[in-house]
């Protein structure tokens, strides 16, 4: 497998496509290769979206991938864009690699279709917190998938999550591959299976494009190291539990004993988050700094929530969202409260890292918190409290975002490098479980 020969056919990008863009290809690609491309519906989304699967390839071993399982992280519909031309165009990787390949674009349009006030200025940061949207946990496909066990159990699944479990209960992947993107953290991995020289080349691939390595704190706090920049994924009812939400895809995909990969990838290349240089900060001061910012920022929201909740009127997506990270955030965040090992001193990409990580959350939650009040604004609301507060937080977002842009020295990614990465890593990841099966 010639890796770097199906990197370097990566088109340049320059903006993520809206969601109807995507079902315009699809269509496009289905009517001019029928013979290749069987593009069908597998369900509906929340709102009556079509979901909608491309399969290709002739097996016999199986692969699903799946692009926008949250809706900021648009990297992977055009990651299934290339990886759909290149199996039209590339007949020994279409015919003798041996899958047949399942690639959904985007498994959560809804929360895409709120995103898309962004996706043509992938390089401006305030654009991205202005129009960006996350939904609430209970709302996200990736976290919803069922969990029968006796000390924990979640049933609560979304249509979209429905959609995927049909297609893997249909196909029984070897290999399941979820899109996954972050802002300014460095590239990093996670697999299902404790495989130290996958990751390896994994993590090669991704410095083979220039990207930094994401060397600060993990994600997840009880997230078990592979090698650098890669991680078991966390999954289970531990997990779950901990955080209120239900299973990954994979643990779906465990079903099926099959390869999960994620690939989680930054819009902004900061050399900082690779720098492993010690510090004469310790570890855990930089932990609770980060922490005590993010308190403060639900404390604050909180404040604003109260003074103006008497006069919300529009449920809208923002809202719920913005309120389930009021009310559970800092449980979210308690874990790291008893994080081990923190008495050594900070690496420049632990201190860099909690600091970037305060000024994602601040611009997400504010630009959240403003999108709910535009609502109730859009839709005549106008009393003299939703007015205050948003002249007041629309200050602060100001204020957050000169401070985020004072600290910041990220460079844009040409989406043709993040694309790539997530490509090569697909078929990395593929051949991996290929050989597995067939052992």
């Amino acid at each position: 497998m010639d890796v770097a020969h199906h990197m370097s056919r990566v088109p340049d990008y320059t903006a993520f496509p809206t969601v109807d863009q995507m079902h315009a290809e699809l269509d496009d690609l289905a009517a001019a290769h029928p013979e290749l491309v069987r593009l069908r519906r597998i369900g509906t989304s929340r709102l009556g979206e079509p979901l909608r699967v491309a399969t290709i390839g002739s097996g016999p071993h199986d692969a699903v991938i799946i692009g926008g399982p949250h809706p900021n992280e648009p990297i992977g519909a055009l990651t299934v864009s290339t990886l759909l031309r290149r199996l039209v165009e590339d007949t020994a990787l279409r015919e003798d690699f041996g899958y047949r390949w399942h690639l959904i674009p985007c498994v959560d349009p809804d929360g895409a279709r709120l995103n898309e006030g962004w996706y043509t200025r992938p390089s401006d940061r305030r654009a991205y917190a202005e129009h960006f949207y996350r939904p609430a946990e209970a709302d996200q496909v990736e976290w919803t998938f069922p969990l029968t066990g006796e000390d924990y159990f979640f049933d609560r699944t979304l249509p979209e999550t429905e959609a995927l479990m049909r297609l893997m209960d249909e196909v029984e992947p070897a290999f399941v591959y979820s899109l996954h993107n972050g802002e300014l953290q460095g590239a990093f991995y996670y697999l299902s299976k404790d495989d130290p020289a996958l990751a390896a080349r994994l993590v090669a691939v991704a410095t083979a494009e220039g990207l930094p390595l994401h060397m600060g704190p993990p994600e997840v706090p009880s997230a078990v190291p592979i090698g650098p920049a890669a991680y078991m994924t966390p999954r289970g009812a531990k997990l779950a539990a901990t955080y209120g939400i239900g299973g990954g895809s994979v643990d779906y995909a465990d079903r099926f004993d099959a390869l999960h990969l994620v690939t989680e990838l930054p819009y902004w290349a900061d050399p900082r988050v690779a720098d492993q240089t010690p510090t004469d900060q310790p570890y855990g001061d930089a932990i609770q700094a980060n922490l005590a910012a993010q308190r403060a920022l639900i404390a604050e929201l909180a404040r604003s929530l109260a003074s103006v909740r008497a006069d919300l009127t529009v449920h809208s997506p923002f809202r719920r969202a913005l309120e389930d990270f009021v009310d559970s955030h800092d449980e979210f965040i308690g874990e790291w409260d008893d994080f081990p090992g923190t008495d050594r001193p900070a690496t420049v990409a632990e201190v860099v890292g909690n600091r970037q990580l305060v000024h994602s959350i601040r611009l997400r939650y504010c630009g959240t918190y403003l999108r709910m009040l535009d609502a109730e604004l859009g839709a005549g609301n106008q009393t003299p409290a939703i007015r205050a507060e948003r002249a007041r937080l629309g200050a602060r977002f100001d204020e957050w975002f000169a401070e985020a842009e004072a600290e910041a020295e990220g460079t844009p990614i040409p989406l043709r490098s993040l694309v790539a990465v997530q490509l090569g890593a697909a078929l990395l990841a593929a051949e991996s479980a290929k050989r597995a099966a067939l052992s």
